[in-house]
Formats: structure tokens, C-alpha cells, sequence
């Protein structure tokens, strides 16, 4: 049986929208993301949502601006993703950004294709 070991999920909500110096925000995230050496990032777009303005966001067929939500799912060791924090802060002003403790499946092969710390 593979052992599981501790790990620190990051996750962001953003909107597909948001942007960082006329850049897809999700993709500054991302980019800093691999340039810190952290494991791994995953944008996942969501349907439809709301959050604390509660005003829907969604795919909108005849809409010029599409807001959908966005999850910016990062996990990692603990050390490497609290050192992260301060990039996600100056980044995201309107967002969620949620910081949990979870458990990993570790796959040892994976390791030798990660960056050093």
C-alpha cells in the first residue's frame, strides 16, 4: 500500500476574467507556482457560481465578458506552499484563497521529476 504523508492544499477562487498586468490572473498563478518549485497547479473551471457579492457568475452565450469561476488547486509540503502565501497575496485581491491540511497518496516515482527545493 502506497503511504500517505501530510500536505498543505492551496486553493484560489478567482473569476476567468481576473487579470494580472493584462495577463489571465489563473496563468500568473500557475506560472509563479512552477517558477517557486512547487509540485503541482491545476485550474479548474466551474459552470456557474456565486461567492460573497452574490452575483452569479456563469457562461453567458451572448455575453463579451466571460466570468466564470475559476479553482486554482495547489498541493504541497507545508514549508513550500506557506512560502507561496506572500505571491498569492499580492496577486489576488478579490478572491477566495483557502489553505487546508490534507492528506497524500505519495508516489515516490513522481519525485525525480520535480524541481529542487
Amino acid at each position: 500500500m502506497t503511504p500517505m504523508r501530510p500536505a498543505l492544499q492551496l486553493t484560489v477562487f478567482i473569476e476567468e476574467c481576473d487579470t494580472w498586468h493584462h495577463r489571465p490572473l489563473s496563468a500568473e498563478i500557475v506560472h509563479r507556482a512552477h517558477e517557486a518549485g512547487l509540485a503541482g497547479a491545476t485550474v479548474l473551471r466551474g459552470i456557474e457560481g456565486f461567492g460573497a457579492s452574490s452575483v452569479i457568475h456563469g457562461f453567458r452565450l451572448l455575453s463579451l465578458k466571460q466570468d466564470v469561476p475559476l479553482a486554482i488547486v495547489i498541493v504541497d509540503e507545508e514549508e513550500r506552499v506557506r512560502r507561496f502565501l506572500p505571491t498569492v497575496r499580492d496577486l489576488v485581491e478579490g478572491g477566495l484563497v483557502i489553505v487546508e491540511r490534507v492528506d497524500v497518496m505519495h508516489d515516490p516515482a513522481r519525485d525525480t521529476a520535480r524541481a529542487p527545493a
